[in-house]
């Protein structure tokens, strides 16, 4: 889904959809996850973005580790198979097109698969970084110092991460 600013997606008019509108509305927020925006319609109504993003979040940190890691496995792997494929959602796409991973070389895109393949083997789910801002080369040093990491503090960070994703689509969404 594209999240573009639309006049008819205001704070006040997600408070008063009813759940099935409001989880369409944000649809893409959390990837492949419309149970968070599901669990976190309850909260309405969401005087700010910070509030309507904090009860999301609060869903995820509430949610099972069984869940956690599902959210997780739902990010693609950065220029993996689903880039090549085209078969990204648009806000995977536009996201890795803005960090110039589309642009990578062919040593650049090796190592970077290298990097993935290394990743999942270490923790048994993609490294999930939000890439707004940061250039492929930042990006593959992150993955590099993070596959340091043990599988907790790594847990731990891509759902980090998945916040600040889900901060950004709604603030693109929202603005």
């Amino acid at each position: 889904m594209t999240h573009q600013p639309s006049p008819d997606v205001t704070l006040e008019r997600l408070s008063t959809l009813p759940q099935d509108a409001f989880v369409a509305r944000l649809d893409g927020i959390f990837e492949h996850s419309p149970w968070i925006p599901e669990r976190a319609w309850a909260a309405r109504p969401f005087a700010s973005i910070d509030a309507l993003h904090a009860a999301m979040v609060a869903v995820v940190d509430a949610a099972s580790e069984a869940e956690q890691l599902a959210l997780i496995c739902a990010h693609p792997e950065l220029a993996g198979k689903e880039a090549a494929a085209g078969t990204l959602t648009t806000a995977s796409t536009g996201e890795q097109q803005g960090a110039g991973l589309d642009q990578c070389s062919a040593d650049e895109l090796v190592r970077l698969r290298q990097l993935n393949a290394d990743y999942r083997t270490r923790f048994g789910f993609p490294f999930v970084i939000a890439v707004k801002g940061l250039s492929r080369y930042r990006i593959m040093d992150a993955m590099e110092t993070r596959l340091r990491n043990d599988r907790a503090t790594e847990f731990r960070a891509c759902l980090a991460q998945i916040a600040r994703i889900a901060r950004f689509r709604l603030e693109a969404l929202l603005a």
